[in-house]
């Protein structure tokens, strides 16, 4: 393995951890309909667990509205049930074809939950990147015992390295940032 191979893994790891942050933070309630809020709600169907987007249509067709429309109308009491017990706060409302969760105006209290389960995903975003830094450096010091580069080529990459970690943590900090932003504004 080369210098230059791991510098290109670095980089696509550290992508994939925004990306994964990115992902967790749209999930997170902001007081508005958005249909990654239920991508945390499996239902047990055909004797496996299936994402909720798998068993039936999920819109937000109004900014405080979410409708679920299952395709097969027997698994309604399931999935209402599962979003009782999950900790979205929605109560489902049906008429016996789909489901509607109206998303209610989030408390002062509410508001402040969801920000530092956000700080929460950010720091484990945050962490991932310097476990990439830290395996990333091994690499490069490994390949510097093995003779296949100098010492001054692994001060270069390790500089590199760690050139790349802040940008990542500077770029998850600034979405933190901008959630942040999305629940706290009224």
């Amino acid at each position: 393995m080369s210098a230059q191979v791991i510098m290109n893994d670095c980089k696509e790891k550290m992508n994939k951890a925004v990306e994964s942050t990115k992902h967790k933070f749209a999930s997170i309630r902001a007081g508005r309909a958005n249909v990654s809020m239920l991508d945390g709600i499996k239902i047990e169907q055909y004797g496996s667990l299936m994402p909720l987007n798998q068993i039936g249509t999920v819109s937000a067709p109004e900014a405080r509205l979410l409708v679920i429309d299952p395709w097969d109308k027997s698994v309604i009491p399931v999935i209402e049930k599962v979003i009782m017990t999950s900790n979205l706060g929605l109560t489902p409302n049906n008429d016996g074809k789909v489901i509607r969760l109206m998303i209610p105006e989030l408390t002062a209290d509410r508001r402040k939950e969801y920000v530092k389960f956000a700080k929460t995903e950010a720091e484990n975003g945050k962490v991932a990147v310097r476990n990439i830094r830290k395996d990333m450096n091994n690499n490069l010091r490994k390949l510097e015992k093995d003779g296949e580069i100098t010492e001054d080529d692994l001060k270069r990459f390790e500089d590199d390295v760690q050139k790349l970690t802040d940008a990542t943590i500077k770029t998850i900090d600034q979405l933190l940032a901008l959630k942040e932003k999305e629940i706290t504004t009224v």
